[in-house]
């Protein structure tokens, strides 16, 4: 069955970096911790108010 997770983090200036390793870390725990077969897509974008970045979407998309 096809699957679709979402998550999200807020992007600090400076922060950026570190905000992005802990996404990552989050995203892999869950498809270790869940019955992932195979990982069908990943997608990022960003959230903006007024053309500052203000948080990422990651969504990913996997088989069970």
């Amino acid at each position: 069955m096809i699957k679709v997770k979402t998550f999200t983090s807020s992007l600090r200036i400076f922060h950026v970096h570190n905000e992005l390793i802990e996404l990552d870390k989050v995203v892999n725990d869950f498809l270790q911790q869940n019955t992932v077969k195979r990982v069908v897509s990943v997608c990022d974008t960003t959230t903006n108010t007024n053309g500052d970045t203000m948080g990422i979407i990651r969504v990913v998309t996997y088989e069970e």
